[in-house]
């Protein structure tokens, strides 16, 4: 009993940092996250399983309560509750799928759980998904490289485990040694903006203005990104005022913005010249709770943000197809496996995030967008509001 009681804390205490290490915010830590499998495998009751699941989550979603209370101005008991809620997919179905059987089923087990978290409905809370790590394990690979990083994830339940180890540990180091950052398309800039909570709520006037001249500064020529919901609410006055702000400068913008519709709204990216506008992506997957509350339809027929789930993965514009990621979806996997089915040119990863102020959301974000690039060998645009 004393046995498996300190082997159960020595499991939980390892899932939990390779959760925190994995998930700091910085892609070159990334395949750390890799050896929740082997954790995981190494449980011998299916209540160690969920502890260690438990544990890697939360340590590695660990910011959500801060940034929950950060929204919506309160004490952090709101946020733990939806941390220990946002978990409870990942530890279900680790949890469900665990076996102590040998042979095939543990790592077949483990397989059937990568796949679940990283396609709806499960994967709609399938953050901090090891098989992220290809992108730093395998640049370039593309598919092959997912391939493989699935593969070795699988083996890594296996008694070849320390073949794997070794394996994924070289491929790490090499790739560290030789690691570059993914270019931006030619003639694109993502602007960052310092503009905290007021960015989409306060859109008068003298806001579209500013904006405006933020874009009027870059050359002719230049595609121009702006965060999540910069323009606020898009109706055809703001498309009109950015229109006619734009005359003269051949710049193209591509921003955030929500477009009412009946029973809820869309997060959306625009685009805009003096030549035209047009809405140019919807969400496939907003926030869930904050912003996709789909149970409201049953109650007022509202159901806040909706989600696209399998729609636009890929835009074209003028010669770039490019791969759109608004915030929430650039924690996820089936989004951006979605787009890169279709052959982008470039992902756009764009953000609105004030709200996590003290926490390693943004930096996680980014680094998985990062990687991601890295994977598919695509140039990388990032926008962000802070």
């Amino acid at each position: 009993m004393r046995r498996e009681l300190i082997r159960t804390v020595v499991l939980v205490a390892l899932s939990a940092i390779t959760g925190w290490i994995g998930w700091s915010g910085h892609v070159l830590l990334i395949p750390i996250a890799v050896a929740y499998p082997l954790l995981w495998s190494l449980a011998r009751t299916r209540l160690q399983a969920t502890a260690v699941s438990a544990a890697y989550f939360l340590a590695a979603s660990r910011g959500l309560p801060q940034g929950v209370a950060n929204f919506y101005s309160s004490d952090i008991w709101p946020g733990l509750l939806l941390w220990l809620v946002a978990s409870s997919a990942f530890v279900t179905v680790h949890s469900v799928l665990w076996t102590n059987h040998g042979g095939w089923q543990r790592p077949l087990r483990y397989l059937a759980a990568c796949l679940a978290m990283a396609v709806p409905p499960f994967g709609i809370l399938g953050w901090a998904h090891p098989v992220t790590a290809a992108g730093v394990l395998f640049p370039g690979w593309g598919w092959w490289g997912l391939a493989a990083t699935a593969a070795g994830l699988v083996v890594m339940t296996t008694h070849y485990r320390p073949a794997a180890v070794m394996a994924m540990t070289g491929l790490w180091l090499w790739s560290a040694a030789e690691w570059t950052l993914p270019i931006l398309p030619a003639s694109w800039i993502g602007v960052d903006l310092k503009m905290g909570a007021s960015l989409g709520r306060e859109a008068g006037l003298e806001r579209q203005q500013a904006l405006i001249e933020i874009a009027r500064e870059h050359p002719p020529g230049t595609t121009i990104v702006l965060p999540e919901s910069a323009l606020g609410f898009w109706t055809p006055t703001v498309g009109g005022l950015w229109q006619k702000g734009l005359k003269g400068t051949e710049v193209t913008v591509i921003a955030g913005a929500a477009v009412l519709e009946a029973g809820g709204y869309d997060n959306v990216l625009v685009q805009i010249s003096a030549e035209g506008q047009e809405v140019l992506y919807r969400e496939r997957m907003p926030v869930p709770g904050s912003m996709w509350q789909p149970w409201r339809a049953w109650i007022d027929y509202e159901s806040g943000a909706r989600a696209h789930f399998f729609t636009n993965p890929a835009v074209n514009l003028g010669d770039v197809k490019v791969a759109p990621l608004i915030c929430y979806e650039q924690f996820l996997v089936w989004p951006v496996l979605q787009s890169a089915i279709h052959r982008p040119d470039a992902i756009v990863a764009v953000g609105n995030g004030w709200w996590t102020a003290g926490t390693s959301i943004i930096d996680i974000q980014q680094a998985s967008s990062v990687a991601w690039a890295r994977l598919f060998d695509l140039a990388l645009v990032i926008s962000f509001n802070i």
